[in-house]
């Protein structure tokens, strides 16, 4: 395996020398590594300690920049990572609605917690079953998993479904399949029916939140939700997540209501700190200029080479997340990342780290950008994926 030493900017350096990062830790890092405003700020507040169990300033202010950018979020909550944000988003739509069915979507990724360890069987609505050893089928029986971005298979869905609906939880975006842009549809069939069956929608915007701008998913498609999570971005690349909610949903969490909520780490100071830094950096709007361009040329330049040297490629890209695919036709769908051909991508991997560049390491995951990819990096990035596809192409 690769061993990490040290990271700047776009490059992360390893035991192996350096590597352009197209990983970024998978989605946090969206200035790049070690940004200054973060590191001056971390420093800074290292130097007064770092765990109180107490409330501190720089909570509150995170507090405060999530409710202001983030629009269905009036209250919310800190965690210590996106899984259990997820895990207390469901907990807490159960409680609002008083019912216990959840539904969620074929690979779509919330967590490694026991509510959503499910995997999809055929049928509009599979009834769980377990992804993981360790998990009564009793639990994952609770939770039905639908097909993703197909709007006339979740209404199905809910009609078998029927009254005993708690929640849809849903990744706005997938990206932990791969990456699937869901048709504009969709995410407003699941406003649409989850309002009618008194039923919470929760966007799971650990990777999306602050990704897809300020305002996250909920704002690029403008569709709101009535719960959202969030991680990754939101602690500028340390642990941490957070749930958020309207407020008399919210206020039913501890202590100032029945839903328990608690953690050693829960808003971390030094988490905080370099949350508020990196979200005043975005606010400035050049961070994502930047890495929405440069996922933007990435995109069309691998599509460009690949259709040159005669492969059938196809890349999805949103804002500043790309993924390429060995495969003829678009990509909708989890089936149709299953039919690409992850054999080669894992080959062009190898090859790609060879030549200096750090791909993600499974065609089910994703590349991000940042505002450290300049042009000048992602020329270099093109001129050394080029490199890596004919060395593909020569090698059969």
């Amino acid at each position: 395996p690769l061993v990490a030493e040290r990271a700047e900017g776009a490059y992360i350096y390893t035991d192996r020398g350096p590597l352009i990062d197209l990983c970024m830790g998978f989605g946090p890092l969206i200035l790049g590594h070690r940004p200054q405003p973060v590191l001056e700020a971390v420093r800074a507040w290292l130097e007064k300690g770092w765990l109180y169990a107490l409330l501190t300033e720089p909570e509150i202010e995170l507090g405060e920049l999530i409710v202001r950018h983030v629009p269905s979020v009036k209250m919310v909550r800190f965690v210590a990572s996106g899984s259990e944000a997820t895990m207390n988003a469901i907990r807490l739509a159960r409680a609002y609605t008083r019912r216990d069915v959840v539904v969620k979507f074929e690979g779509n990724y919330h967590g490694a917690h026991d509510y959503v360890l499910v995997k999809a069987g055929s049928g509009a609505a599979t009834w769980g079953v377990p992804t993981s050893a360790g998990i009564p089928q009793e639990v994952a029986k609770l939770t039905a998993v639908v097909p993703y971005n197909d709007a006339e298979a979740f209404r199905a869905a809910m009609r078998e479904v029927g009254p005993r609906l708690a929640a849809v939880i849903v990744e706005p975006v997938a990206a932990n399949y791969g990456l699937i842009v869901p048709d504009p549809d969709f995410l407003k069939a699941l406003r649409e029916e989850t309002e009618s069956m008194g039923a919470m929608l929760v966007f799971d915007e650990v990777v999306t939140g602050f990704r897809l701008g300020l305002s996250g998913a909920q704002g690029y498609f403008g569709v709101l939700p009535d719960i959202t999570t969030l991680g990754k971005i939101i602690t500028g690349g340390f642990p941490g997540g957070a749930f958020g909610s309207r407020r008399d949903v919210m206020e039913l969490v501890a202590p100032s209501g029945p839903v328990y909520n608690a953690g050693t780490f829960n808003a971390h100071p030094i988490s905080m700190v370099a949350g508020v830094a990196t979200i005043r950096e975005l606010e400035k709007g050049y961070p994502y200029q930047i890495a929405d361009d440069a996922a933007k040329r990435l995109a069309e330049g691998i599509e460009e080479v690949a259709s040159r040297l005669g492969f059938d490629v196809v890349v999805k890209r949103i804002a500043s997340m790309f993924q390429l695919y060995f495969k003829k036709g678009d990509v909708k769908r989890p089936q149709d990342v299953r039919a690409s051909d992850e054999k080669t991508y894992l080959r062009l991997h190898a090859l790609a780290l060879k030549h200096g560049v750090y791909l993600t390491p499974s065609q089910f995951e994703v590349n991000f950008t940042s505002a450290a990819h300049t042009k000048e990096v992602v020329e270099e990035v093109l001129t050394a994926l080029e490199k890596a596809f004919r060395e593909l192409k020569s090698s059969g």
